[in-house]
């Protein structure tokens, strides 16, 4: 080392103080001064940006995707809730932040720390965990949407958060994120909290992300995107699609689920399938 530069764990940007070829940098290294502390924080900090802008991106292209087929399928649905529509993308692109700040922060440390049960060698776990870490995971993120979500019906936290979320009425493609920051905590701390308690592949949980991404925009799309065999039938006796979570929004007390039925009905809040409003109904003025 040279005269006069102290061993603090930091690379001097003097001149002429870049290392010789071959030398290997000291793990608590950080260029231009700044300590190894800082350059973590700053790492964790760009990767909860990066996450926030692909949790934004998702929204809109799902959102806008979807928004489109409406568009297509049943011109003149959403006429009339250009406002709403608007409103609808703000909260939801600040929940994309809310979310993407603990997914930002985990992905650093599972990539560079080893965090989490992420596992990326698919022959880490049978080939046939790999649906069965995707189930459970949706049986848990269900089981957690639904006891928070009947929590927030509660009269108090209905006026101050949850009223964002049915001030879509009705709710439209745009609508899946459209929460109270504080709401958007309570979801946005559930996927990257099960990394850390059920072992699952990385493409596995990129599936998880799809399913939920789906799921939550056709669930509000204001019409039926799967066939009538698939929400009329048996499978539609159990999963959660645009009729069953229309009915909620209609009713409010009721048909708490995101993914599957069978929380609303071993709690007798199952009130079956909901009516859609007509691009002509009352609310479109």
């Amino acid at each position: 080392m040279r005269k006069g530069a102290q061993k603090t764990g930091r690379i001097c940007c003097e001149a002429g103080s870049i290392p010789r070829a071959g030398a290997r940098a000291s793990p608590d290294a950080a260029p231009c001064g700044i300590g190894y502390g800082g350059v973590v924080t700053l790492a964790i900090f760009l990767s909860a940006l990066a996450m926030t802008a692909i949790v934004g991106v998702r929204y809109l292209l799902a959102s806008g995707g979807f928004a489109l087929a409406t568009r297509l399928r049943h011109p003149g649905l959403y006429r009339g809730l250009d406002r709403q529509i608007r409103r609808e993308i703000g909260w939801s692109l600040a929940s994309a932040a809310i979310y993407g700040v603990p997914a930002g922060i985990v992905a650093w440390g599972w990539a560079h720390r080893g965090w989490t049960r992420i596992y990326a060698d698919v022959h880490a776990f049978p080939l046939w965990y790999l649906p069965v870490a995707v189930l459970l995971y949706l049986l848990a993120h269900d089981a957690w949407f639904y006891w928070t979500h009947r929590w927030m019906h509660r009269p108090a936290l209905f006026r101050r958060m949850h009223i964002v979320h049915h001030a879509s009425r009705p709710p439209t493609a745009w609508a899946a994120m459209s929460f109270h920051p504080f709401e958007a905590i309570t979801g946005a701390v559930v996927i990257p909290g099960l990394v850390f308690l059920i072992p699952i592949h990385v493409g596995a949980l990129g599936l998880v992300l799809a399913i939920m991404t789906v799921m939550g925009v056709t669930n509000h799309m204001g019409w039926e995107v799967w066939p009538r065999w698939v929400w009329r039938g048996p499978l539609g006796a159990w999963l959660i699609t645009a009729s069953h979570h229309q009915r909620h929004h209609e009713r409010y007390h009721c048909n708490f689920g995101l993914y599957f039925r069978h929380w609303d009905r071993l709690c007798g809040t199952d009130a079956g399938l909901g009516g859609f409003v007509p691009p002509e109904g009352p609310n479109r003025s």
